[in-house]
């Protein structure tokens, strides 16, 4: 299976990329800025409910998110649905199929997103000529483990209350990392689906679990969207301490 997204003609020039005005983000050299300025292909624009790659897909893309929101996930043969993590401004999606083969996972958007698309045959490029940027790959994908490492201790350990405060206190740092609030408030965009399909849950063990964040007065639960309230109070629920502060690169 082969999957090939059409790429929109709008382009944000990678000199003016506004990601890398953020101070968490690595800046380049500009030989590195070159580099990648021509390993860019364009943008690809998706809406909510996209699939921006496909399970046993083998893609000539990869992707940074530039905006949105997205997830990843797997799915059973029966339709069962289990999203492995949440993809925002910055992060890098496609790699496993770019190294591998066919992708293992999907990638759908949870947001109207904006992607910049790379074409998978010049990451040899990357590799050959620019150590910096191979090294950030690799990093990129380190964090990533890194962040499974953390789902999978919450899935497998945490209470149903646990789980559900660690996953929005990790979606509110990450999402305030990158600027995505709205006259300082933050609406993650998930529906109750979304957590039960993080967590593990039935989605009525889902809803009594959520209630209790809701009346601890934690988070304000929205039509498609959960506002977080008191994000320090999740992280004392969950017993988690954060993600670190360190720069990042960005691909």
């Amino acid at each position: 299976m082969s999957v090939v997204l059409p790429v929109s003609t709008r382009r944000v020039p990678c000199e003016h990329c506004p990601l890398r005005a953020m101070t968490q983000f690595r800046a380049f050299t500009p030989d590195e800025l070159k580099f990648v300025s021509g390993f860019k292909r364009g943008e690809l624009v998706a809406e909510t409910g996209a699939t921006i790659l496909a399970e046993g897909a083998h893609s000539a893309q990869l992707f940074t998110l530039l905006s949105g929101w997205a997830f990843r996930f797997k799915t059973l043969e029966d339709g069962r649905r289990q999203i492995l993590n949440y993809v925002l401004p910055g992060d890098l999606i496609g790699l496993q199929g770019s190294i591998i083969g066919a992708m293992e996972h999907s990638v759908e958007a949870l947001s109207p997103v904006v992607l910049c698309v790379f074409q998978r045959d010049g990451l040899g490029d990357l590799y050959k000529k620019q150590p910096g940027l191979s090294f950030d790959v690799t990093w990129i994908a380190a964090r990533e483990e890194r962040m499974l490492d953390e789902h999978l201790l919450s899935v497998g350990r945490r209470t149903a209350t646990e789980r559900a405060a660690y996953l929005v206190a990790f979606l509110h740092q990450r999402a305030s990392a990158v600027g995505l609030t709205e006259n300082k408030q933050l609406l993650i965009p998930i529906t109750q689906q979304h957590v039960a399909d993080t967590l593990g849950l039935s989605i009525v063990h889902t809803n009594k679990t959520l209630r209790k964040l809701v009346e601890r007065k934690l988070i304000r639960w929205h039509d498609r969207a959960c506002e977080v309230m008191d994000v320090e109070g999740l992280m004392e629920v969950a017993g988690w301490e954060g993600l670190p502060e360190r720069r990042r690169p960005l691909i």
